[in-house]
């Protein structure tokens, strides 16, 4: 699980910023949105205007996903910055245990410059301390590192600066940083990362065609969104033979909403066919835009609360209805999820709800303004005073721009332009 974001200079943001999902646990309302023991949000709603910077933490949690994992990954600077220097770090928990994984990386030469790997302890008192499982400084021509079977000299001269340490290195060799490496592939691998506009149905299309575990739970969240659907399934060729007379004739669906690059054929997708009374239909043909993103979202959903994974979607709220939204939200935020989290993008004011949905630390927003940037806050650093409070109408607040994050269009502008031309 995701428990703190930190960076700077990366896409639109320049100074450093924080994302925390942290709990506040001095108030107790809507404790089921935390996790218990440790003390962290279940989902997270971030706000802003468009073009704010929204999609871009979504950008940098993605880099960080690849960078750990050995893929190619996009991790650029500031566009009004000289300094080519990222810094980046996430706090996480896996198997049982508190971790962080800080980087500096250099846009320019491609070069990671720094990287820190540590576990951390919190005693009752709230005390940190660390344990340094190892720790690369190319500026200082450093390496240090907890597992005292390497030999540290010999590597630290002969490794590149193009990947990350231990990307570089055979760890089989070496118990800890084997660990190590392990405990970054397992959080890397639990990031699932989906923008809503742009869904793979290739994993639907799996669990429902090779009859998985996960099959009878997939369907059921279909059908349960409340879209006058008896039955949604996968026929086989014998079953359904639609595709390639629609094909031939060069029938296509009518949007680009789901991801097209699916592993498999266009006909293999077709064969998602959803009932209406008794009715077979070829389900990217027949259904709406919004159908057929919670058919493609379902086994994202259901996989991050079977296997407690981290579920991060960009605009959740796209072609949605907002009492869906609210129920997904839901899903997660209910007491009987404990290992799972929901961190999305929305514009949903309707969303805004610390009466029955969030607690106040759950809602961020991202501004930009000419001064300052892009910055990132929450709700949470609103107080009373301010004239936030749980039972506040936020809708009102945010609508006033109370909150900020809003934008201030003058569409009169362009009217009176195109009138007067």
């Amino acid at each position: 699980m995701l428990v703190h974001l930190k960076f700077n200079n990366s896409f639109v943001f320049l100074k450093e910023q924080e994302f925390s999902l942290k709990a506040d646990m001095r108030f107790k309302k809507l404790s089921s949105n935390v996790v218990e023991n440790n003390e962290i949000l279940k989902s997270v709603c971030i706000y802003g205007p468009n073009n704010s910077g929204k999609t871009c933490i979504i950008r940098i949690l993605t880099a960080l996903k690849n960078i750990i994992s050995n893929k190619p990954f996009n991790l650029s600077q500031n566009l009004f910055s000289e300094n080519p220097h990222i810094n980046l770090s996430a706090r996480f928990i896996e198997d049982g245990s508190l971790w962080e994984y800080a980087i500096s990386y250099d846009n320019l030469n491609k070069e990671f410059l720094y990287e820190r790997f540590e576990k951390i302890f919190i005693d009752q008192y709230k005390n940190e301390k660390t344990d340094v499982y190892f720790e690369r400084n190319l500026k200082k021509n450093l390496l240090k590192c907890k597992d005292v079977s390497l030999i540290v000299d010999v590597v630290k001269t002969v490794i590149g600066k193009t990947n990350t340490f231990l990307n570089l290195i055979d760890v089989s060799y070496f118990e800890l940083l084997k660990y190590s490496k392990k405990i970054l592939t397992d959080f890397a691998n639990s990031l699932i990362i989906l923008d809503m506009n742009n869904i793979p149905l290739d994993q639907t299309i799996s669990i429902l065609k090779n009859h998985t575990e996960l099959q009878e739970d997939v369907v059921s969240f279909i059908k349960n969104a409340d879209i006058d659907l008896d039955d949604y399934k996968y026929l086989g060729a014998e079953q359904l033979k639609i595709s390639a007379d629609f094909l031939q004739n060069g029938i296509r669906p009518n949007e680009d909403v789901i991801n097209q690059r699916i592993q498999q054929s266009i006909e293999d997708s077709l064969r998602l066919t959803s009932v209406y009374k008794g009715k077979e239909v070829p389900s990217l043909l027949f259904d709406s835009t919004g159908t057929k993103k919670i058919a493609a979202l379902a086994s994202y959903v259901i996989n991050a609360l079977k296997n407690g994974q981290t579920l991060i979607i960009d605009e959740l709220d796209s072609s949605i209805h907002f009492k869906l939204t609210r129920s997904i939200v839901s899903m997660f935020n209910n007491e009987l999820n404990n290992n799972a989290q929901l961190i999305f993008t929305a514009h949903d004011v309707s969303l805004m709800d610390c009466k029955k949905l969030f607690r106040k630390e759950q809602i961020w927003f991202v501004h930009k303004d000419r001064n300052e940037g892009a910055y990132l806050y929450s709700l949470a650093d609103f107080r009373a005073e301010d004239g936030i409070r749980d039972t506040t109408d936020l809708f009102e607040k945010y609508k006033k721009g109370v909150l900020g994050a809003i934008p201030e269009p003058d569409m009169l502008k362009t009217l009176l332009q195109v009138k007067n031309e």
